[in-house]
């Protein structure tokens, strides 16, 4: 498969013509235009501002992530003949595009110990199902996980019923993706959050991406970058892959950039993989000798600078070269753009969080922020990038396993209760005890939580040993067929929108969206608040502090949000007004930070050896221009080139070294896991280092994690690729 030299452009409008044509150009325009928060990245397309119209109105504001969301939920039902047809040996044979291109689940499904196939069963027997397991099982065998497509009313709904069912073993996909930001952020200035609105980004002199590849996760962000060029500013991307969209971006919705292209890195680095904090030591020691620190900031607004200032002193530039792959010269040359630089934003993604020392990889680039002033003033700070639309408000609405004290206090002042005291559990912590046969039941909204899992096998054992799983998802995946309990049910919900009442999302800008919901398109998917207060009302009663009939009403939960989350005050006036808000005390432009001292804090860490072992590379699973998150759109992966998934790239200097050749077929084989029949694939990534999908390569990932954040390491996973024996 040829590939591109540039990212978006033609083929992204192509692909638009496409699915217009496949599902219907009336039906698509209307949901691109409907006003309801994008259902893929957290940049925060839709809303009260209309279809298509981003956080600072501008439009059009669309992207081929938001069209394949949309697309996949205007799919046809699944027919009651399909699980007839298709059992789990068959389903565990489907792709995960296969699955999710199958049609929208419409009818709740069930699995038994002894069932090959699914089989429908009615919403009565289901939900009744789920409320007579809860009612024998013991609080702390069981969990609750949320996905990043549910609103913000769902979210505080569930957390609330599990609370007052009496665990805290409530938490997110965000273990899995930003948690390591929110702790490392938090550790150094107080806010797990982006210290920037969208307009400040768009007013950077110099954006510096580290390890991210917006191109292909979050097309809109495109846009932005292509301003910063245009304005005369400068773009550091810095990644151990030569990525097609980040070197050239033809913006669709603008003329010119669709017709000539721009280009978007004015420097590209590409460091080893895990060899972040090695790099941005050496840039931040080349600013330091040049003089080039903001000591007047540092002096009335942090603190831990001596400190700090010692260890890049005493780092010698060999260790920074050797930690990182990078030559001193590139990286000189990235801090002086740095030193020239008015006003800086800094974003990453998974590239930094995905790490065995993902805090810390995430406190040395607030430190680089730090050295120049560039956080607490407009135009400038820190902005992960988060990859679910609402990932970041089922955060706010207290789904985690330690609640923040305020939200902890108003709930039990709300509703008159004291609430369990027991520690809960991160995401990885329920899996491995599940694992360990201490959990029985398990319920996930939304999401694929096998999918997203390190170590499939561990994983999939793991969730087996449930009595009973519960899954709410609106098309099927791999989870479905793999991650199964005892008993498995499968609750088909509807979209975003096709709620009949409206719903909020938070944007990873701490902007929090109206969405109108719409019409349904299949009988049958209930909406979720409705399903998790039918499950409490028949578990807990209607007896207690919640009116749980009352809270079906989104609205009425609004109303308890204002009172709850701190912050989110207005939201409990958002139906009058329809006024969206951005979440106080998030956005930092000024001197004064969140902290305990009101000072933001340098945290010094040491460089980490690069993980390395004879005949073995690195190896890092990312995700394709052709999928999102776990869902996989098409096979295809066009920025890179690959017409397939089951391929691992890597340099052509490995390829020689191996004795191996392109196209070749081989094993990779890791601590915990291999993979057969693979196709080697030369691609531009630093020598030492391989890359394949997640996540079909997750059987390779161990379920190693960041101490400090359980954000499992699924980077630097040290892994062999041996040449199949031939056929004889």
């Amino acid at each position: 498969m040829k590939r591109l030299k540039s990212g978006g452009g033609w083929p992204a409008i192509k692909y638009a013509l496409a699915l217009a044509n496949k599902h219907g150009w009336r039906r698509l325009w209307a949901a691109a235009r409907s006003k309801n928060a994008c259902k893929t990245c957290a940049l925060g397309m839709g809303g009260q501002l209309g279809g298509m119209r981003n956080e600072l109105g501008r439009w059009p504001e669309i992207c081929k992530k938001s069209l394949q969301a949309m697309a996949a939920d205007m799919q046809a039902s699944l027919s009651p003949q399909f699980f007839e047809r298709y059992g789990f040996a068959e389903l565990r044979g489907f792709t995960p595009r296969r699955l999710e291109s199958a049609g929208r689940i419409t009818q709740p499904v069930y699995a038994g110990p002894e069932d090959s196939h699914y089989h429908p069963i009615t919403w009565e027997e289901a939900l009744q199902r789920i409320a007579d397991r809860l009612k024998v099982v013991s609080p702390n065998e069981c969990f609750f996980y949320v996905s990043g497509r549910s609103s913000n009313e769902a979210a505080f709904l569930l957390q609330l019923f599990a609370r007052l069912f009496g665990t805290n073993h409530v938490n997110s996909c965000s273990y899995y993706c930003h948690q390591a930001s929110g702790v490392g952020l938090s550790g150094s200035i107080g806010s797990g959050t982006a210290t920037v609105m969208l307009e400040d980004v768009e007013h950077a002199d110099l954006f510096m991406l580290i390890g991210g590849n917006p191109a292909s996760n979050h097309p809109r962000l495109m846009r932005t970058l292509m301003n910063i060029r245009r304005r005369g500013g400068n773009v550091i991307v810095i990644n151990p892959v030569r990525e097609t969209g980040l070197v050239k971006f033809r913006v669709p919705s603008d003329v010119r950039s669709l017709l000539f292209g721009t280009k978007i890195a004015s420097l590209y680095v590409q460091p080893h993989i895990g060899g972040d904090i090695a790099l941005l030591t050496g840039v931040a020691k080349a600013v330091l000798e040049r003089g080039a620190v903001d000591a007047e900031f540092i002096r009335q607004a942090t603190d831990g600078w001596e400190e700090y200032r010692e260890h890049l002193t005493a780092t010698d530039w060999q260790t920074i070269e050797q930690g990182s792959g990078v030559e001193r010269a590139t990286i000189e040359r990235i801090a002086d753009i740095y030193v020239a630089a008015k006003s800086a934003v800094f974003g990453w993604t998974m590239g930094i969080t995905h790490h065995e020392h993902g805090v810390q990889n995430v406190q040395t680039i607030v430190n680089l922020a730090l050295l120049r002033g560039m956080v607490g003033r407009r135009h400038a700070g820190l902005l992960p990038i988060r990859g679910h639309s609402n990932v970041q408000g089922i955060g706010s609405m207290g789904v985690t396993p330690v609640l923040k004290e305020a939200i902890l206090q108003r709930l039990q002042e709300q509703y008159g209760v004291c609430l369990p005291t027991t520690p809960g559990l991160d995401t990885m912590g329920c899996v491995q005890a599940a694992g360990r046969g201490e959990m029985r039941f398990g319920w996930c909204l939304g999401g694929n939580l096998y999918g997203s899992n390190p170590d499939s096998a561990l994983a999939e054992r793991a969730l087996n040993n449930l009595d009973l799983l519960v899954y709410l998802n609106t098309t099927l995946n791999t989870g479905h067929a793999w991650g199964r309990a005892r008993e498995t049910i499968v609750l088909p919900v509807l979209a975003r929108d096709e709620e009949p009442q409206k719903t909020t999302q938070e944007s990873m800008f701490s902007y929090v969206r109206l969405s109108d919901g719409g019409p349904p398109r299949h009988r049958g998917p209930r909406h979720e608040v409705s399903i998790i207060a039918h499950v409490a009302r028949a578990v807990l009663g209607d007896q207690g502090p919640v009116d749980w009939h009352s809270m079906e009403q989104h609205q009425t939960i609004r109303h308890f949000i204002a009172r709850i989350i701190p912050g989110y005050e207005k939201i409990g006036q958002i139906d009058r007004t329809r006024e969206e808000f951005q979440i106080a005390g998030r956005t930092l432009h000024s001197l004064r930070f969140p902290t305990p001292s009101g000072r933001a804090q340098f945290k010094t860490h040491p460089i980490p050896p690069l993980p390395s072992s004879d005949g073995q590379l690195r190896l890092m699973t990312v995700r394709s221009e052709g999928q999102f998150n776990t869902v996989v759109y098409e096979e295809e992966d066009i920025y890179r080139g690959q017409d397939r998934r089951d391929v691992i790239l890597m340099n052509r200097t490995d390829i020689d070294r191996l004795g191996l050749t392109a196209d070749q077929r081989v094993t990779v084989r890791s601590t915990v896991g291999e993979m057969q029949n693979i196709l080697v694939r030369e691609y531009e990534i630093r020598a030492g280092n391989v890359l394949m999908y997640f996540p079909e390569a997750n059987r390779l990932v161990p379920s190693l994690t960041d101490p400090a954040s359980k954000t499992p390491a699924f980077k630097s996973v040290l892994v062999q690729v041996l040449a199949k024996a031939p056929l004889t």
